[in-house]
């Protein structure tokens, strides 16, 4: 028999999230997460998929795959520290190295990961992190876990960044200090003042960190924000998914040779954690091959992603800031949002409402994603049902 203070607890609480439209509903696919989905058997045009260039779907990836598991099974069959460490991984660290321009990197098993990991075991209570106030959840989770005074930044604010560093550094009640940043920031596609940050971070001591999720692939011609801005060798961590323009799933840290040294003998996911597949290391190999031999899927995204904005744009939609392919419509009520999506996808269009606490309260929005896989035909047929519902609704 189940505590009946749980039960209160979670149907109050289900009931109130439903009732603020706050609540989120997952739709399962009956299809590969391609350009064109298939949900309860009808078939969308899929915009809300972080598979930027397509490559989750990749013949070239599905082939390097197969023959990973038939070399070397299905897992890996232990943390890396004991016996869980294949030939592989280690190909797949210095790939990434190569492909960041940095001296090293660790891979762990998401991105999630990467940030619960690499925060805690550089800082700890005697410590302070500046974080930017939008930064990704996994991000704040992982300042909590280091237990370090965290020091909220005002939003892509110089201002406030120099006012906080200068602030804390004077105080003298820190060990160490660290700024993090989102490379890119998901939700509205705007890009971190990179080349400020670590002017004023140097300027202060400060170690700079950037979760690079939704920029590798996607700037500096695919290497990411950082080789964006020219900065490889004056940012300490350089964080990234193998999750989203990759294709396949995972995360890493880059950064100088003794700091993935410390990582591996200090983050605990690595220590405690089975690696990742054999498939997986595989599959993600191929693709960084693929993002350091061309830039063909790259500009494709972008091309598709310009196509989209200037599309929704001129129907009157508030497309935000967006400097990135990531194309949010921004409703503002939540509930509003939820029903705006809802009749996008009975129109044929996936494109999922976004709202609280994934954004602040009254910012609610339908986030688009168009990848390098859309054709111009599926994207037109998207901005037409745009039209349709957002007239509809009022909303342009």
């Amino acid at each position: 028999m189940s505590s009946k203070t749980l039960e209160l607890f979670l149907n109050e609480n289900l009931e109130d999230l439903k009732a603020r439209g706050l609540y989120n509903v997952i739709d399962p696919l009956e299809s590969p997460n391609g350009p064109v989905i298939t949900i309860g058997g009808r078939e969308l045009i899929n915009l809300s998929s972080n598979n930027y260039l397509g490559l989750a779907t990749d013949e070239r990836l599905k082939k390097a795959a197969d023959e990973a598991i038939e070399k070397y099974g299905v897992g890996a069959g232990a943390v890396r520290t004991i016996n869980g460490t294949l030939k592989l991984h280690v190909e797949l660290e210095e790939k990434i190295a190569q492909f960041k321009q940095t001296e090293a990197a660790i891979a762990y098993q998401s991105g999630f990961m990467c940030n619960m990991a690499a925060i805690s075991a550089v800082m700890d209570k005697d410590d302070a992190i500046l974080s930017d106030e939008l930064n990704h959840a996994s991000i704040i989770d992982g300042c909590r876990l280091s237990r370090a005074k965290i020091i909220r930044v005002n939003h892509s604010d110089m201002d406030d960044l120099r006012k906080k560093a200068k602030e804390a550094r004077e105080s003298g009640q820190y060990k160490k200090l660290m700024v993090i940043t989102d490379g890119v920031f998901s939700m509205d596609g705007d890009v971190a003042n990179l080349p400020d940050i670590v002017d004023i971070a140097e300027e202060f001591d400060i170690m700079t960190y950037v979760d690079d999720a939704h920029g590798s692939g996607v700037l500096g011609k695919g290497a990411g924000t950082v080789k964006h801005f020219g900065l490889q060798s004056r940012v300490d961590f350089q964080i990234g998914t193998l999750s989203k323009a990759i294709g396949v799933v995972g995360g890493y840290v880059a950064g100088k040779q003794n700091l993935i040294d410390w990582l591996k003998v200090r983050s605990r996911p690595f220590l405690f954690s089975t690696s990742l597949t054999p498939a997986d290391v595989a599959a993600s190999m191929k693709a960084i091959e693929i993002l350091s031999s061309s830039t063909e899927l790259h500009d494709k995204l972008w091309e598709n992603g310009n196509y989209l904005k200037k599309g929704l744009k001129e129907l009157g939609f508030n497309i935000g800031d967006s400097e990135t392919p990531i194309t949010p419509c921004i409703i503002g009520d939540e509930t509003v949002t939820q029903t705006f999506s809802k009749r996008l996808n009975e129109e044929g269009v996936y494109a999922k409402s976004i709202v609280f606490p994934t954004v602040p309260r009254g910012t609610g929005r339908v986030r688009n994603m168009p990848t390098a896989a859309h054709t111009k035909e599926m994207l037109d047929s998207a901005i037409a049902i745009y039209e349709k519902v957002g007239k509809e609704m009022g909303i342009i």
